[in-house]
């Protein structure tokens, strides 16, 4: 079971994993300049998956599984449209994904999807970045993103903008927020400094450990009274310094129920954390749950086990694609049509792709209660006057 840490106990700090991105193009002459291949609609319309599969990490192949196997259920629900996927193993290395992201163009590929880590997918990207296709990345890094490098994975300032808009809404402006000194915390602290309706009125940051942590909390406390603020924004994890900061904080008098706590990370994984007495009334985003729920049972039904956390994104990109070329265009990949204002339905929500590359998505906003998650304001199902 999930614990409340004590002081004496060290905090489990969870290390960032950062997913990514490539590129690729087609074989087939393209215009300049065009932002992506043409295609021919009435065919199969090749994509080249690129997945970690063996690779030495532990999971990396279950991981592998859950995005083709997503990716696979998406093709099942596109009705008349025709998809050739094909699956490429990039062993997790940059090299390798390089290597065969050059082999999916050659052989055809209008557009890729993945691959997942970082150097692989900047790797990739390198590797056929003149070829004049875009890519579907399965990566939350919005520091990859832009030209014809597209990430699908939740952005922090997706999230941000999100809660920062909410609670504006409900009379709490005038924010603290509190991150970790490691790249994923500065990170976070970049999302709500940008984050527009709400007053940064300070910033406390705590080194990752658990005596970064204790030791940073008189300081918050202090920033807090000192700027009258009435919530705090904190970036940690539930697998980090979460439990421990909402442990300590309401000891040392920054009470919950008038300085109100949000999370710039989901506060629901694992399932234990919601036992936790100091997440009680916190605010945090999650995709829409009942979309989410279907999509898990769906998969569960066909593949007979839960997809990976971020397995739903090769369907989301799937189905992105398949709404294009589903429109008969022969200009479906290109970055235009890809960054259409309306987005797209994905297994989470709503989504669409933005120019610079990143994307928003269509976030609930929960809390909660008597260690149960309740959605407080729901997720929206259409991008027109959504708030964003």
């Amino acid at each position: 079971m999930f614990a409340v840490f004590k002081p004496a106990r060290k905090v489990a700090l969870a290390a960032i994993a950062v997913v990514s991105a490539a590129v690729l193009s087609a074989c087939d002459p393209v215009s300049v300049g065009s932002g992506g291949p043409t295609i021919d609609t009435s065919k199969p319309v090749p994509v080249a998956l690129l997945v970690p599969k063996g690779s030495a990490q532990a999971g990396d192949s279950v991981l592998a599984q859950s995005l083709e196997n997503a990716a696979r259920l998406a093709i099942s629900d596109l009705g008349n449209v025709q998809i050739d996927l094909r699956v490429y193993d990039t062993a997790g290395s940059a090299s390798t994904a390089a290597a065969v992201a050059t082999q999916a163009v050659d052989e055809g590929a209008r557009i890729i999807l993945g691959p997942v880590y970082g150097e692989a997918a900047n790797a990739a990207g390198l590797a056929v970045r003149n070829r004049n296709v875009n890519v579907l990345s399965f990566s939350n890094n919005a520091t990859i993103a832009g030209g014809n490098l597209f990430i699908l994975g939740p952005t922090f300032n997706n999230t941000a903008n999100r809660l920062a808009s909410f609670a504006g809404r409900q009379g709490k402006s005038n924010i603290v927020a509190v991150y970790g000194n490691d790249v994923s915390g500065q990170l976070g602290l970049q999302a709500i400094q940008q984050a527009s309706g709400i007053n940064l009125a300070g910033s406390v940051p705590y080194e990752v450990s658990q005596q970064g942590v204790i030791n940073a909390v008189p300081n918050i406390k202090a920033q807090v009274d000192g700027a009258s603020a009435d919530a705090i924004f904190m970036t940690a994890t539930t697998a980090g310094a979460l439990p421990l900061l909402t442990q300590l904080l309401p000891e040392a008098g920054v009470d919950p129920a008038t300085t109100q706590y949000i999370g710039l990370t989901r506060w629901d994984v694992p399932a234990q954390t919601l036992s936790l007495p100091g997440v009680q009334g916190g605010w945090f985003a999650l995709p829409d749950p009942v979309m989410a729920q279907r999509f898990r049972s769906r998969y569960e039904g066909a593949y007979g086990a839960a997809p990976h956390p971020i397995g739903g994104l090769a369907y989301d990109g799937v189905a992105a694609i398949g709404a294009l070329v589903g429109q008969g265009k022969s200009d479906a990949l290109t970055g235009a049509a890809l960054t259409q204002s309306a987005g797209f339905q994905g297994v989470g929500g709503i989504f669409r792709l933005l120019p610079n590359g990143t994307n928003e998505r269509g976030l609930a906003v929960a809390t909660i209660q008597d260690r149960q998650v309740v959605v407080i304001d729901p997720a929206p199902t259409s991008f027109s006057g959504a708030g964003f």
